[in-house]
């Protein structure tokens, strides 16, 4: 179990360095974040649209 929790945290920690050298500024997550949160609420809408139609 004690591998299992330390493997997730060096997942989650290689993830994060990944995210963070990729945007460089803490306004590039900003931008990042948005843009994914944009992409979901248009699918959201989309998928909404399909049901209702």
């Amino acid at each position: 179990m004690k591998n299992t929790v330390k493997i997730a945290t060096l997942g989650a920690l290689g993830a994060l360095a990944t995210l963070l050298a990729a945007c460089n500024t803490v306004d590039g997550v900003g931008k990042d974040v948005e843009a994914g949160g944009e992409v979901i609420q248009d699918t959201a809408q989309d998928v909404e649209e399909d049901i209702n139609d």
